[in-house]
């Protein structure tokens, strides 16, 4: 953001080229109701409140004289303006700078990157972003902020009319807080109605824990119940009300997968109302990895940056946890390792689980929708959530090389082919590439299912988790992966039969081909032999059955966590044309041809080659001598 004056009492400031797009998209096609707006603002102005009733748990300087929290609204129809009003904790200067004009903490250059220019896709991204107080632009021709942060004696007004700047100038307001004043166009001035205005809150904010007031007549007609969601009974509270307060607490715009209303009582007592996403949440892989659960005690907002109050691999997680035996004054250092925290995070996680678990079980497609958002945040807790490690297994949901849709691993067991004692699989980037690899031409003869793991997540907690039901993990890069003791379909068998026949008239001189080869390579690879994995490829790069996943090494590499990948085994497909072409020539003229099959099976596994012009130069002399 660049100021375009000096520094004066009022200054003029250009929009971030990002805000001013987002301004465009934002005053057209965000939402499918305008009235929507007036949510957007009331939830900020009770944020605002939250906060300050927080740091005056330990400040009480900061509500002296002016205690008793709430919102207004006022309508001045010959003037087409509408206010909305709170005495939170306010904004100074700066505070005007970065949260009004940028896209308040919601990592701007990613966001951007992400539009499409499709309206309707942009709408749902948009929503995963805190802009709320944009929308104010739907409705209104100029918008203008009066703020005084709490314990300060400066005011600043802030105005803009949305296209393209805002000026900011020194002013005096009574108190502190926010007042939003809008002049509205000439279609929004429907919002300039007391029956109107009460219909929206009631809509929408009926939840909000603070009073919203009507103002301007001879007396203010508070608009909602104002008392906190969660306090109420499940029979009081409405299916709209429930989507509502997601949307105030998440400050979402999707409507919640699944909604948890509870009240734990015993030791410890605390309520909760927890919500889990429909969408991904914008920064849910951040690095820092951080939950948005808000904490409250005893109806009073303390922090929604309490680390130990929900495991990471759930921070998908939103809504509220009210604690009744936390101190009111309690800080963020005596959160930490609490016994208090520590029983409210062990009931939490069970609830969860056991809701997940509940849905995969009653409503496959339903929980196909969460496991396509968050299943790879899921994930993590197979290595991080040693005590619920069993439970996330029997949650976690594969593609495979044999059916479509998504597998769980008890299904994966059920349908294991005789003789078949492992779970196998392959890891890659993604799914598309894994399906090209020709380590799976072996599988897919025998018809052995193999399942895809394309999150970068897998290569960590599938080492440390092992097994399932005394079944181990078995990738099929990695030699060990032996399909002579699985029985294929009778076809495939017959076929087996036959080549393996085939293969014993051969072996003398496959067997001299494999060493010839092995001679040629040397330490470009740690070994070379026939493969009884491929079908219809004349070779393929493994791992060593103690080594590193291949995957994992190039995902290691690439972040320049390794210097150097291991060297790998090179299989040669006795049954392929070439393999047998090459071998009746083991003992002249093959290390040209070894080489070209070692760097083909490393094209195939989409990694570079180390001499891309010694490939060239060899590829050319081969079709030279081929053309003759």
């Amino acid at each position: 953001m660049a100021e375009t004056a000096p520094e004066e009492a009022k200054q003029s400031f250009q929009y971030q080229a990002e805000v001013g797009r987002l301004l465009d998209i934002v005053a057209n096609a965000l939402y499918s109701e305008k009235e929507i707006f007036l949510r957007e603002l009331i939830s900020n102005a009770a944020d605002a409140c939250d906060r300050l009733r927080y740091k005056a748990l330990t400040d009480k300087d900061l509500i002296a004289g002016d205690a008793e929290f709430a919102i207004e609204l006022s309508f001045d129809k010959s003037a087409k303006t509408l206010t909305i009003s709170d005495n939170g904790i306010g904004m100074d200067r700066q505070d005007l700078i970065d949260n009004l004009g940028t896209i308040a903490r919601s990592g701007t250059s990613a966001f951007m990157n992400e539009l499409t220019g499709d309206a309707k896709k942009d709408v749902n991204l948009i929503g995963q972003f805190g802009v709320g107080f944009y929308s104010a632009f739907m409705v209104a021709d100029k918008v203008s902020v009066l703020t005084r942060r709490a314990g300060s004696e400066d005011a600043w007004l802030w105005i803009s009319d949305g296209r393209g700047e805002f000026t900011i100038e020194e002013a005096v307001r009574d108190g502190r807080g926010t007042t939003i004043t809008m002049t509205l166009k000439d279609d929004a001035e429907e919002y300039l109605d007391e029956s109107r205005l009460s219909h929206i809150v009631k809509t929408y904010s009926d939840h909000i824990p603070f009073p919203i007031r009507l103002t301007g007549g001879e007396e203010a007609k508070q608009l909602n119940e104002g008392s906190a969601l969660w306090t109420r009974s499940k029979s009081d509270v409405t299916e709209d009300q429930y989507k509502e307060f997601y949307h105030h607490v998440a400050h979402a715009f999707d409507d919640p997968w699944a909604t948890l209303h509870f009240r734990a009582e015993g030791v410890i007592e605390y309520a909760g109302l927890v919500y889990i996403p429909t969408m991904r949440p914008f920064d849910l892989f951040h690095p820092d990895r951080k939950s948005k659960l808000k904490l409250y005690v005893k109806r009073v907002f303390i922090t929604e940056d309490c680390e130990d109050l929900v495991p990471s691999w759930l921070r998908f997680l939103r809504g509220v946890i009210d604690s009744e035996d936390l101190p009111l004054n309690v800080s963020r250092e005596m959160l930490q390792n609490n016994p208090v925290v520590s029983k409210i995070r062990k009931g939490l996680t069970k609830r969860v689980i056991g809701e997940l678990s509940k849905k995969a079980e009653n409503d496959a497609e339903a929980y196909a929708t969460f496991w396509e958002a968050f299943g790879p945040v899921l994930k993590e807790g197979l290595y991080e959530g040693t005590d619920q490690r069993d439970e996330i297994l029997k949650l976690a949901r594969f593609k495979s090389t044999t059916r479509d849709g998504w597998v769980s691993l008890a299904d994966y067991v059920a349908a294991m082919k005789p003789g078949q004692d492992k779970i196998f699989y392959i890891s890659g980037e993604d799914e598309a590439a894994a399906r090209r690899s020709p380590q799976l031409e072996g599988f897919a003869a025998k018809g052995v299912e193999v399942l895809f793991m394309s999150d970068a997540v897998d290569e960590f907690w599938l080492p440390s988790v092992g097994s399932f039901e005394e079944k181990d993990f078995q990738s099929v890069t990695r030699g060990g992966a032996d399909l002579s003791k699985i029985d294929g379909d009778a076809e495939d068998k017959e076929s087996d039969d036959k080549d393996e026949k085939k293969d014993d008239d051969q072996s003398p001189s496959i067997d001299a081909l494999v060493s010839v080869v092995r001679t040629a390579l040397g330490d470009a690879v740690k070994d070379v032999r026939t493969s009884h994995r491929l079908t219809s490829s004349p070779c393929c790069l493994v791992a060593d059955e103690n080594a590193m996943d291949m995957n994992l090494e190039r995902m290691l590499k690439k972040h320049q966590q390794l210097d150097q990948v291991s060297a790998r085994i090179l299989e040669l497909n006795p049954k392929h044309p070439l393999i047998k072409a090459l071998s009746e020539k083991a003992i002249d003229g093959v290390d040209d041809a070894a080489f070209l099959l070692l760097d083909q099976a490393r094209i195939m596994e989409g990694e570079p080659l180390p001499d891309p012009a010694a490939f060239a130069k060899r590829m050319t002399e081969v079709m030279t001598r081929a053309l003759g």
